[in-house]
């Protein structure tokens, strides 16, 4: 099933990804301009892929896991899919991020990957959304242009699926529901599993792929909705204990993406069985999306087009429940020409990892600096109180 979109989201999104996939956007950058930022470091390179992105953090922080396109044989042509990869993360003594080791491919041949994730617990082991198999011709994950229109496709082979990092066996299902089920992380103890899915008969019947937010219990084998409202629900991640998730939505139909936090709901058993409440976290003319927490809990950042379609960057915003979407602070976090965003924060809160056109070429790839705390406090919340949790000083 493929959502055909001729609409003004096709052609925001459109552009942020000509923006992701072209070299037209890099240009120079100061370090200085992003004081939030510092000891930036190049971790993949057009040497070494096509374009790679949206990368996340081992909790031990000596692992990252992307997605990718490879570099094609010499006279042959890019896969049109992204793979999935695994890399060792190489620390320098002093504190600064100096490289990864050699990439390991988790996917299989010619499937379409998206999302990964590491196990909080399990050494090795990781989930990410996958197709396995090549997916059906009209359902290629992302937009893609058709004929001067644009469309937003979710394949309906694409399911959660894990692999470990230290075996031979290729990555197997989950669990299993049908519809386009991806955008999975795991909550901080491992037993849930956070995701999107799309239900096909419901979209056709609004015109537009509608996803929804759901949860996986590993204990109990049990599938519970937790988001169901009309429109695109995705890109879900548990905060800090796991009492509330961020995601991204389409809730109004308007064709601009907002972000939005939930309280979850649970049961004496401990499982989750809905949410008590959801709160809006931006509410304006721009497509923002891909929010992901600070460890502390005070902050999230998140990709937006408030400084232009074709110049995405990454943001800051407080988190406050108790406060309107138009009463929380917003912080620029990165600025450079073209696209920086899929930002997401290390376990500890010391490092920021993202994707940027920032480098020579222009090509996507991924970028780590090291994140102050203390500035995005004075930005955002300079009367609150100290996090429950320590964090970086910047020093």
């Amino acid at each position: 099933m493929a959502d055909r979109i001729n609409n003004r989201t096709a052609r925001i999104a459109a552009a942020a990804l000509w923006c992701i996939g072209s070299a037209a956007c890099a240009q120079d950058w100061q370090s200085d301009a992003e004081p939030m930022l510092s000891n930036h470091s190049q971790l993949t390179s057009a040497s070494m892929f096509v374009k790679a992105g949206e990368a996340y953090f081992s909790p031990k922080m000596d692992w990252i896991i992307f997605q990718a396109i490879p570099l094609p044989a010499e006279g042959g042509e890019p896969d049109e899919h992204y793979s999935m990869y695994a890399a060792p993360l190489k620390l320098g003594s002093g504190g600064e991020a100096a490289s990864i080791g050699e990439p390991v491919l988790l996917s299989a041949p010619g499937s379409a990957n998206t999302c990964g994730w590491f196990h909080p617990t399990e050494a090795g082991v990781v989930l990410f959304g996958s197709t396995l198999v090549p997916p059906s011709e009209d359902n290629v994950p992302g937009y893609q242009r058709d004929k001067s229109s644009y469309s937003w496709a979710f394949p309906t082979e694409m399911e959660i699926v894990s692999a470990s990092m230290g075996s031979k066996l290729p990555p197997k299902p989950i669990f299993e529901q049908p519809g386009y089920t991806a955008e999975g992380s795991w909550s901080s103890d491992g037993r849930f599993i956070l995701y999107a899915n799309v239900d096909d008969a419901r979209s056709e019947q609004l015109g537009r792929g509608d996803a929804d937010l759901w949860v996986y219990d590993r204990e109990t084998k049990v599938r519970t909705p937790l988001v169901s409202a009309e429109g695109y629900d995705g890109g879900p991640f548990f905060g800090p204990g796991d009492k509330w998730i961020c995601y991204r939505s389409d809730r109004k139909g308007d064709d601009l993406l907002q972000l939005f936090a939930a309280e979850l709901a649970f049961d004496d058993t401990g499982a989750i069985t809905g949410i008590d409440r959801e709160i809006v976290l931006s509410d304006n003319g721009d497509v923002n999306w891909a929010p992901f927490w600070h460890p502390s809990g005070e902050a999230l950042i998140y990709t937006s087009s408030a400084h232009g379609h074709f110049n995405y960057e990454v943001l800051a915003v407080e988190f406050d429940p108790d406060k309107a979407a138009e009463e929380l602070k917003h912080a620029r976090v990165t600025e450079a020409a073209g696209f920086d965003g899929l930002s997401v924060f290390s376990p500890d809160g010391k490092w920021m990892m993202w994707t940027s056109q920032r480098g020579e070429g222009g090509s996507s790839q991924i970028w780590m600096a090291r994140f102050n705390t203390p500035v995005l406090r004075g930005r955002l919340m300079p009367a609150i109180p100290r996090p429950v949790m320590p964090v970086d000083d910047g020093s």
